[in-house]
């Protein structure tokens, strides 16, 4: 069986309650899975196909489960910590899953209560480091 990820998502678009403490917390989980913040407006930032951008009157929060990809364990446990100490809270301590031999994750929510998970799901060979964009 061969599994292929960034086919079939274009991006994740989340509302935060509280834009400032909800950018923190990703700037730092991020930042321990080698990910940064690249693009970024006064209420909006984006990082790959994760948007995120402050909630207002017109709309309302989100609330959905959303897993980053780890290259191993030690990158699961410390998105862990770096989330708690971010603001997040525990919803699931670093550790192996039943979901399928080899599923190594840990889960925190984020400042607005989504479930945020990091997972490494055993060695893999990828067949590319991502799938790129050239405008035309």
């Amino acid at each position: 069986m061969t599994w292929h990820t960034g086919r079939l998502i274009d991006h994740v678009h989340l509302r935060a309650r509280n834009f400032a403490n909800t950018r923190y917390f990703y700037e730092k989980v991020l930042a321990v899975l080698g990910h940064r913040i690249e693009q970024s407006g006064k209420n909006w930032f984006q990082v790959d196909e994760l948007f995120v951008d402050a909630a207002d009157a017109r709309t309302v929060p989100t609330h959905i489960h959303l897993a980053f990809q780890a290259k191993d364990r030690a990158m699961v446990d410390a998105f862990h910590k770096a989330a708690l100490a971010a603001g997040g809270s525990d919803n699931g301590p670093p550790g192996e899953r039943h979901y399928h031999p080899g599923h190594y994750a840990a889960f925190v929510l984020d400042p607005d209560g989504n479930n945020i998970e990091a997972v490494f799901h055993g060695p893999v060979q990828r067949s590319a480091e991502s799938v790129r964009f050239d405008p035309a």
